[in-house]
């Protein structure tokens, strides 16, 4: 039997802007594969902010664990190097010396011919979030723009400890609204769980 380790895979940076209907989503477990063949490097450290490493703190000892990943393909909000991006977050954003309490990987694309195939299989396992954009002129930095792209920075998901998508947030989600979520995932985890043994 699998470990009990459920994963939420946070995508990026900043909250969106803009968006339009159906802000949450549960995930087609049918798809193909797992998040387990996908392979992605990790930076020394980790980049979130604080409601991320509390949310990370609380969840930890019920089996989750917080991957970051960032990107510069919204606004171009993170330029810096892979050694300047925990710099930023001790120093200027958030500051204050914080430090992220959970694994963050090197930055790299979500979306686009170039996007991290993590993405591409997480996409293809979650309905989109929000049907629009906003206004994508000089805000997205990749072609071409599809529904099921990650509409912006902060957008997450949740895998299960079978590798499969489980839900996908849109980034306007609120992270009280994603710990209700999670939390009744588990549950609903543990009862199955009970019912198999």
């Amino acid at each position: 039997m699998w470990a009990f380790l459920p994963l939420l895979l946070l995508a990026l940076l900043r909250p969106c802007a803009a968006a339009g209907g159906g802000f949450t989503q549960w995930c087609d477990s049918s798809t193909d594969g797992t998040i387990y063949k996908y392979h992605a490097r990790t930076l020394n450290g980790s980049h979130t902010y604080v409601e991320l490493n509390a949310l990370q703190e609380e969840l930890k000892p019920l089996g989750l664990n917080i991957l970051g990943f960032p990107c510069n393909q919204f606004g171009k909000q993170e330029p810096g190097l892979k050694h300047e991006i925990l710099l930023g977050l001790k120093h200027v954003r958030p500051g204050n010396e914080f430090v992220p309490n959970f694994q963050l990987f090197e930055k790299g694309d979500v979306n686009g011919k170039t996007e991290q195939q993590v993405f591409t299989f997480l996409k293809s396992s979650c309905p989109p979030v929000g049907d629009d954009f906003g206004t994508p002129n000089g805000r997205l930095f990749w072609e071409p723009l599809r529904t099921s792209d990650i509409k912006w920075n902060f957008e997450k998901f949740l895998v299960g400890p079978d590798g499969k998508a489980v839900m996908r947030w849109h980034p306007r989600i609120n992270v009280s609204t994603v710990r209700t979520d999670i939390r009744n995932y588990l549950l609903q985890l543990r009862i199955q769980q009970r019912i198999l043994n």
